[in-house]
Formats: C-alpha cells, sequence, structure tokens
C-alpha cells in the first residue's frame, strides 16, 4: 500500500470521520472503499455507455428477439 496525501475540505474531513467511527473502520478504510466504489459506478457507466453505443451502431431488427418472448411472461 501507498500513502498518498490529499487536499479535503474540512466539513468532509468531519463527516467522513463521523461515518468511520460509526462503522468501526479508519477514515483510510473508509476512503479507498468509497474509491473502490466510486471506480466500480465508473466502470459500469463506461460500460453501459458502450452497450448503447453498440445498440445504436447495429439496432435491433424486427424479430430478432421473438424467440425469448414466453421466457419473459411471468405468472403463467
Amino acid at each position: 500500500m501507498r500513502t498518498v496525501q490529499m487536499t479535503l475540505d474540512d466539513d468532509l474531513v468531519t463527516t467522513v470521520d463521523t461515518i468511520a467511527k460509526k462503522l468501526g473502520t479508519s477514515r483510510s478504510a473508509f476512503m479507498r472503499d468509497a474509491l473502490r466504489s466510486a471506480l466500480d459506478r465508473l466502470q459500469v457507466k463506461e460500460l453501459e455507455r458502450k452497450h448503447r453505443e453498440g445498440y445504436s451502431k447495429k439496432p435491433v431488427k424486427r424479430g430478432e428477439f421473438d424467440l425469448w418472448e414466453q421466457e419473459q411472461v411471468w405468472g403463467k
């Protein structure tokens, strides 16, 4: 692990410290988890963007997924 220096607003540090204490963890552990979560969300957004881009380049054709329509029906 590396030690890095960050500049944060005082109120943010206070809030993080309060939450970290409630969770029984350290400021560093809380920040690591928060950064990992943010990176995960960014990765999902990028994958969703690529997905949308793919469908805009090659839209679904009529009848392409008809075979699966019965699989979508609930309660029968």
